[in-house]
């Protein structure tokens, strides 16, 4: 079993930066790859950022060069660095780890004021 714990949501002006972690325990040596999905209202679940277990990253085309993902081993943590935020970043903010299946931590709200 692993268990994610997120935080660093809030509510922030566009242009502005948040930082998201990610802290994962229980068996977390079993994890391969780390990383974050987004659900806006009335909107599906779509893929942030991921990044694997050598640190190869990933990113939807729409924050590319904003955000950027990283992961402390040491910390079991993996952090999403998110800056020039704009409106449409407004959304519920998931981590997620695999090892085996998905697990997902409990989400935490991002929102962008204009």
């Amino acid at each position: 079993q692993v268990q994610l714990v997120e935080s660093g949501g809030g509510l922030v002006q566009a242009g502005g930066s948040l930082r998201l972690s990610c802290a994962a325990s229980g068996s977390i040596f079993r994890i391969s790859a780390m990383g974050w999905h987004r659900q806006a209202p009335g909107k599906q679940r779509e893929l942030v950022a991921a990044i694997t277990s050598s640190g190869s990253t990933n990113y939807a085309d729409s924050v590319k060069g904003r955000f950027a993902i990283s992961r402390d081993s040491a910390k079991n943590t993996v952090y999403l660095q998110m800056n020039s935020l704009k409106p449409e970043d407004t959304a519920v903010y998931y981590c997620y780890g695999i090892s085996i299946r998905y697990y997902w931590g409990q989400g935490t709200q991002v929102t962008v004021s204009s």
